[in-house]
């Protein structure tokens, strides 16, 4: 057991000292849902980019490589300023949903370096233009563009020409627990010298205004020592702690609170209001406010402020800090050079045991790369639903619209009361948790960190986050929305990556999704055919219309996907019970119901009609969405999407052990498919490697073969780099006529060119990670079961021809692909705005998703959550389907 990996079974607990300290600050507080108390719900316009500075946060905090405690009481972080800009960087700037062609858009560039899982070791990487940062010009060229046009990038603007920039380089390193080690080095890239300005900053997080907890947390200078500035953060919860910098920083100290002045004007000021507000630091760097701070050199907030006046191209300038929980200094501390190699050592030591031992080189850094990305993209997340819909004691009471029951957002949610880290789906862009997108994140940090991957499953299922109705929260914009029933399928990935041996997260897991699977059932299929309608399901912009709108009265759409989530959500569950039953025989039963259900499904799927009501078109070989309206006719939308394909995940081979070890299942089995023999069409033989194989499948073979060969269609659904979300097929576009109305939609291989939730999301053409993971894991299944023996070209149209699992293997392939460099070096996932060179080359960068075409990376640029999957296909090539 390497020394990680020792820190890791230390660490099971989320609560453990290992885990106390980490980048848990957010990357972007202001805009979100948490800090909108307007009547409307107008979460960008409420707390905007321009308010951050200046303006106290309730719930979080934001900056740039952020670290704090697990309750986010103090707060580090790194400002940076270049001489030129009209305010000090302290957080990441991009722009809001109605700013951007596109929705939501960051303008900024950084990488996550390194990250181990209890934060021992993590690097970060963030370029920061030597010009002034264009703030004006990104916003008003973007406003004068539309959906048909690219978005404007920082890149664009002309600032980092020349490679006038400088990269600026955090490392956290952890000698124990609670002394953690910050080294920032910056380098000038660029042909001159320039200067530079490094303002690390400590900061409580503000409890005191809000009419609770008044006790105010101190920041003031600590004792005398040689050669380092010494601060000494006291909090009645954390005691002292100790904040160490080497050299001789100036000290500005002021106060985590708004300027009020500044923000609404001199006569707002409340009584009593500090004179040293949130902003000051900034105010006395650049703006030379020489009374900006506080002259006492105590307060809630301190910047230490480096000055470099000239650094010369190619030169790197380092300063280093040391916060240790507890006041005094020990001699026997390891020196910061000593800290840091050994955290480094450690850090290869234990991704060479993470990694196949086969895995090449470049692979292994997209990999450990992805891991890094879901190590920082950890996020402390306070929300308690019923006070922010409340207000607080302490401030004016929030407009009474944000309660109603009809329009008040989240006020259906209010049991959720979270104070959790949580893996986020994207640092910027989307910092705030999605389950669906979480369910993902954690198959992939089950390979560096099962405990926590199994800890944010389960926490998604607390009767703090899940409603008491049973409905698994989606996110904060809408906690109410339907979000496809991916925790089962992660829960048992999770399961299977840690070894099969953990019984208890399996059997906690099963017990919180029978109140889920209840839901919907209840909710979402509303005639109870086994056909269900879930709505948006994740896949926006999909479909001929808005899926999430509400139908006329007596419309109903029966969705293919929606009806292929439950039965793979059935097949999931049968999987984990049988499993659990092997243990305890009372899981017999809870296995027997799945079973039962998922018959009925299936059974459903193949026929619950005559003819053109069907969701499978005989014709069209391809599955389909259905309308069915009030006077009984039904109307397929014949569009060929990942909605169709997504029945081929309904799919599981039934173990070998069922047999012998599970007989009451078994007979249970035999017995009610011979008196419904109808059922049994779900139940498909096959006979490899001289001993017959069971699986249970949505699809029949003949379908199985016809979805297959779509798949596998360059002209279709297999781009060069992975399974497009709607067929190139439909790239003149579609159009139905529907009661008089004209619906239409076209393949589009990149950014949106709909409004359709606000145009910021696109499942019209582009490449997905994570339903091409559930892609890929069913083949795999057909491929070791009733596809054993089938043999079929990839592409489609080739001569030569492949097994199911070959197959799978090979989509993979592609989608690793996407992160290699080319012969140019240049890799094909890379943004379209990354400039081309080493400097930028080096770095994989973790789109939301990928062209369709191109493979470019578009959408949220930090999405190493999902997109972290691609770590997944790198640690097990060979899948886990078969465990």
């Amino acid at each position: 057991m390497n020394a990680e990996q020792q820190r890791l079974a230390e660490s099971d607990d989320p609560q453990a000292p290992w885990r106390r300290w980490g980048p848990y600050v957010s990357a972007r507080q202001w805009g979100t849902v948490r800090e909108d108390y307007s009547a409307a719900g107008d979460a960008w316009g409420y707390f905007p980019f321009g308010h951050a500075h200046r303006r106290v946060y309730r719930w979080g905090e934001d900056g740039l490589a952020g670290l704090c405690d697990l309750d986010g009481y103090l707060n580090l972080g790194l400002a940076v300023w270049n001489g030129q800009d009209d305010r000090l960087k302290e957080r990441l700037f991009g722009l809001t949903n109605p700013q951007g062609n596109h929705g939501e858009d960051v303008k900024e560039y950084w990488w996550a370096l390194e990250g181990t899982p209890t934060h021992s070791y993590a690097r970060w990487l963030y370029r920061y233009p030597q010009s002034a940062f264009p703030y004006a010009d990104l916003v008003a060229t973007n406003a004068a563009r539309g959906f048909a046009d690219e978005e404007y990038e920082l890149a664009d603007t002309g600032v980092l020409e020349d490679d006038r920039f400088f990269d600026v380089e955090v490392t956290h390193a952890k000698a124990t627990p609670d002394d953690l080690l910050v080294e920032i080095t910056a380098t000038n890239h660029g042909p001159d010298p320039a200067p530079l300005h490094l303002v690390p900053q400590l900061w409580f997080r503000n409890t005191w205004c809000w009419g609770e907890d008044v006790t105010r947390p101190v920041i003031r200078v600590g004792p005398h020592r040689e050669g380092y500035a010494v601060l000494l953060a006291e909090h009645p919860e954390l005691g002292t702690v100790r904040l160490t910098a080497e050299g001789n920083p100036d000290l500005l100290f002021c106060e985590n609170e708004t300027n009020f002045a500044a923000l609404y004007g001199a006569d707002a000021v409340p009584a009593g209001h500090t004179a040293y507000p949130k902003d000051s630091v900034d105010r006395a760097i650049v703006h030379g406010q020489a009374d900006a701070c506080n002259p006492e050199r105590t307060g809630s907030k301190v910047g230490l402020w480096w000055q470099f006046a000239q650094v010369a191209p190619g030169a790197s300038v380092t300063v280093r800090l040391r916060l240790t929980v507890g006041g005094t200094h020990t001699e026997e501390e390891q020196t910061f050079a000593e800290v840091l190699e050994q955290r480094r050592a450690e850090t290869e030591e234990f991704y060479a045991a993470v990694l196949p031992e086969a895995t090449a080189p470049e692979d292994a850094l997209i990999a450990r790369r992805a891991f890094a990305g879901l190590q920082w993209g950890k996020q402390l997340y306070r929300y308690d639903v019923p006070r922010w819909l409340a207000g607080d004691p302490g401030q004016p009471p929030p407009p009474p619209e944000r309660a109603d029951r009809h329009t008040g957002r989240n006020v259906h949610w209010r049991h959720l009361n979270l104070a959790e880290v949580i893996s986020m789906p994207d640092e910027w862009e989307y910092p705030w948790f999605a389950t669906w997108d979480l369910a993902f994140h954690c198959v992939a940090l089950a390979h560096v960190d099962p405990a926590f991957a199994k800890s944010q499953l389960l926490l998604m299922c607390r009767e703090w986050a899940m409603h008491p109705n049973g409905q698994l929260p989606a996110y904060e914009w809408n906690f109410g929305d339907v979000n496809p029933p991916v925790h089962p399928w992660a829960a048992w990935q999770v399961y299977a990556i840690d070894g099969c041996r953990d019984q208890a997260f399996l059997e906690r897991i099963v017990l919180k999704m029978l109140l889920n699977f209840p839901w919907w059932v209840n909710r979402k299929d509303a005639d109870g055919s086994n056909l269900f309608e879930g709505g948006f399901l994740g896949m926006d912009n999909v479909g001929l219309f808005d899926r999430s709108d509400q139908l006329p009265s007596g419309q109903r759409l029966e969705q293919a996907d929606a009806t292929a989530w439950m039965g793979s959500f059935c097949l999931r569950m049968l999987r984990m019970a049988s499993e659990l039953a092997r243990h305890n025989p009372a899981w017999d039963e809870v296995a027997t119901k799945f079973l039962v259900h998922f018959l009925a499904i299936a059974e459903t799927m193949e026929d619950f009609g005559a003819g053109h009501d069907t969701l499978w078109d005989p014709e069209d070989e391809f599955f389909h969405d259905v309308l069915a309206t009030e006077d009984g006719r039904a109307y397929r939308m014949p569009v060929r999407s990942m909605v169709g394909l997504l029945p081929l995940t309904g799919v599981a081979i039934v173990p070998d052990w069922v047999a012998a070890e599970l007989p009451d299942l078994t007979d249970f089995f035999q017995g009610w498919t011979q008196r419904r023999p109808e059922l049994a069409d779900a139940l498909l033989h096959t006979t490899t490697q001289g001993h017959s194989v069971r699986t249970l499948s949505m699809v029949s073979r003949e379908q199985l073969a016809a979805l297959v060969r779509r798949l596998l269609d360059e002209q279709e659904f297999l781009s060069p780099h992975g399974i497009r979300s709607l067929s190139a097929a439909h790239r003149d576009g579609l159009t139905v006529e529907f009661q008089g109305q004209e619906l239409s939609l076209r393949y589009v291989p990149a950014e949106s060119d709909s409004g359709m939730f606000g145009g910021n999301s696109n499942w019209r053409g582009p490449v997905w990670m994570p339903v091409n993971a559930l892609l890929t894991d069913a083949l795999r299944s057909y491929g070791r079961g009733a596809g054993a023996g089938m043999d079929v070209p990839f592409p489609t149209g080739a001569t030569a021809r492949v097994d199911l699992v070959e197959a799978a293997r090979r989509i993979e392939q592609r989608l690793v692909g996407l992160f290699r460099p080319g012969p140019d070096g240049r890799r094909p996932g890379t943004p379209r705005h990354h400039p081309a060179g080493a400097l930028w080359d080096a770095h994989p960068t973790f789109s939301e998703y990928f062209d369709g075409d191109t493979g470019a990376g578009l959408g949220a640029s930090h999405q190493t959550g999902w997109t972290a999957l691609v770590a997944h296909f790198v640690c097990a090539p060979d899948g886990i389907s078969n465990r």
